[in-house]
């Protein structure tokens, strides 16, 4: 019978095991030339009665892909191996090796490097944490009064809504600052590095995603002096001892009192471009002594700690540092883009 037949040849085909491109010949000349086994078997099944050609017809059809599947297969896998040994046949030993080609480090994760290393001279830490946050951690032991925009839906990435404690994307990596104090006792003295989201739209100064290095200075006695001296520290270390820095006051609800840096632009050199906007300077970071509130909130007595803390995009640093002025190119993942910056042997 022509099921029989059928049923034979497929435990055949599952069966067979080439030794070499001349047993896959020998298959496709048993099975798919114009007389072969599928082709015959074609044939003689148009005598089968119709009540079984519905189900036949099925079966054999599902044959005749089994065959040019295994075929085209095994085809493909001696074609290579013999391809691979005519190359290695033809090669020319002599010739030097193609050698390895290195890769580059990320400009982002160069500066953030370097970042880290100036603040671990002065005794600072690196401290990480989730990137998913609750409310308590990201607004509210921080000082954000309820009706703050950043908890509006349009400025942060909300994961789930839920009364009394909702869930976002982190905002900032102050939320590490919170979870430090808690989980601790003074003195602190961190940086944390990390990513961020808000809800911004993408253009070259913006994005709804970055990276932020925050830091911390929780101690007995300490001062808006100390904050200064660190950052002015900071500052001339990155960007060199000719950088001119001034302070602006600001507001931050976790900070009292606060203030915004400027240094002098490092692309114009103080005489006003486009990316300084005609002043010749350019904000850096946001800082302040960090509110007696914060403290409290997270079990730590204001009476007798003090601390500063600060923020900065990473990717406005180094904006600066490699005069970048389009602030999407770090996540095009563009070879030609990323193959400028330092490469690194590790």
């Amino acid at each position: 019978m022509l099921q029989e037949k059928i049923q034979q040849y497929s435990e055949e085909i599952e069966r067979f095991v080439p030794q070499s491109y001349n047993d896959v010949e020998a298959f496709r000349l048993k099975f798919l030339v114009a007389k072969g086994v599928v082709r015959t078997l074609f044939e003689e099944f148009k005598s089968v009665s119709p009540d079984q050609k519905r189900s036949l017809g099925k079966v054999l059809n599902e044959f005749k892909q089994a065959a040019e599947q295994k075929y085209q297969h095994l085809h493909e896998q001696f074609a290579s191996n013999k391809q691979t040994s005519k190359k290695k046949a033809e090669a020319d030993l002599t010739l030097p090796g193609e050698g390895f080609v290195f890769g580059s480090r990320h400009p982002l994760s160069l500066v953030r490097k370097e970042i880290v290393e100036i603040f671990k001279k002065l005794g600072f830490i690196v401290a990480e944490g989730p990137e998913i946050e609750d409310d308590w951690h990201n607004f509210t032991a921080l000082n954000f009064p309820p009706e703050h925009p950043a908890r509006d839906m349009q400025d942060t990435f909300f994961i789930k809504k839920q009364q009394g404690n909702d869930i976002a994307l982190r905002t900032h990596t102050s939320s590490v600052q919170v979870r430090m104090m808690e989980n601790g006792e003074p003195p602190f003295r961190a940086i944390m590095p990390g990513r961020v989201y808000r809800n911004e739209a993408i253009s070259a100064r913006a994005h709804c995603f970055f990276h932020q290095v925050e830091g911390l200075y929780v101690d007995k006695d300490v001062s808006f002096a100390d904050l200064k001296q660190t950052l002015y520290y900071f500052v001339q270390e990155l960007f060199g001892e000719d950088t001119k820095v001034r302070f602006r006051p600001s507001y931050f609800p976790f900070t009292e009192p606060s203030a915004e840096m400027d240094i002098s632009c490092t692309i114009c050199k103080g005489k006003g471009c486009a990316m300084c906007k005609g002043t010749g300077w350019v904000e850096i970071l946001g800082c302040g002594m960090v509110d007696p509130n914060v403290l409290e909130n997270c079990g730590i007595d204001s009476s007798t700690y003090s601390g500063f803390a600060f923020g900065m995009g990473i990717e406005r640093i180094t904006n600066l540092k490699y005069e970048i002025r389009d602030l999407r190119l770090f996540s095009e993942n563009d070879v030609r883009f990323l193959s400028q910056f330092e490469t690194e042997l590790i």
